[in-house]
């Protein structure tokens, strides 16, 4: 069995009530999902795949309604998950109030949203990092992203999914690459290699995402990269097991090193969220 620090932790999930949970954790109108993402069916993928922990994404299936992940995951299953709060941008403070509770009593350890400076300061006062999902293109976002970075240095950044870059075969998406290569400049940055799906122009292993992935692991260092399944949604695409073989597949290649393929796989995620999985042991299945 390999050693703890060998264990792999995904960075980027998702869980929402089953329909038969829905009764007691109902989703939030229009939001109703299409596929199975229930806990149980996560235990087991993870199972399947030796993943020994996650971080557990709000869905917007319950939008600001923490309720199911707070109880039904992170409280059952407190060795395995951390969870990754949706801040509620309200103008009246509410999602200010709420950011705080959620982190302090409930045990959140990260936040994501288009925030605001309020929210995003608070954030780094609270100790945990702010996740930007840019489903449009990071371009439309890149200004915001440097400017709270600079206002707020002590607020660590999350960069989800490559930042929503493909593979670059215009000038335009050229450009949005070396945006998201230029926030390297801001130490508090970091950038999930998660969902090769949603970023490749190929089909599993998706090889033409693993020069981008050189590139980031040259200009950002192992140490400020995290790789995240998207599950369910990798579900029906190359499969969970399949989505963890991908940084396999890259090392075999030769296009990671074993060492960074290490950090990839779980020793940032512990770095960023070090007061939660340090020092435990972390097991594959119960």
């Amino acid at each position: 069995m390999a050693s703890s620090s060998d264990r792999i932790v995904d960075s980027h999930l998702h869980v929402w009530a089953s329909k038969k949970e829905a009764q007691e954790f109902p989703y939030f109108p229009g939001q109703e999902p299409t596929i199975d993402g229930s806990i149980q069916l996560l235990l087991d993928k993870l199972c399947e795949a030796n993943v020994a922990g996650a971080l557990i994404v709000q869905p917007i299936n319950h939008k600001f309604d923490h309720s199911y992940v707070t109880s039904s995951v992170l409280q059952n299953h407190p060795e395995k998950f951390v969870g990754c709060c949706l801040g509620n941008p309200e103008q009246d403070g509410r999602g200010l109030a709420e950011l705080e509770r959620l982190v302090e009593q409930d045990g959140y350890r990260a936040m994501t949203n288009e925030v605001g400076k309020r929210m995003f300061a608070k954030a780094g006062q609270l100790g945990i990092p702010v996740g930007f999902m840019c489903f449009k293109g990071l371009s439309l976002h890149i200004e915001e992203i440097e400017t709270l970075c600079s206002l707020y240095p002590s607020t660590t950044v999350l960069i989800d999914h490559f930042g929503f870059c493909k593979p670059a075969v215009t000038e335009e998406e050229a450009a949005t690459w070396n945006s998201l290569l230029g926030l390297a400049r801001y130490p508090q940055v970091y950038v999930k290699v998660s969902a090769f799906f949603r970023v490749s122009r190929e089909s599993f292993p998706y090889k033409d995402t693993w020069t981008m992935l050189r590139r980031l692991l040259d200009v950002y260092g192992p140490s400020r990269l995290m790789w995240g399944s998207d599950f369910p949604f990798v579900n029906h695409e190359c499969g969970y097991s399949n989505a963890v073989g991908i940084l396999h597949a890259a090392c075999d290649h030769g296009t990671v090193s074993r060492d960074e393929l290490e950090w990839l796989l779980g020793k940032t995620a512990r770095q960023v969220f070090g007061g939660v999985w340090a020092g435990k042991q972390l097991k594959w299945c119960d």
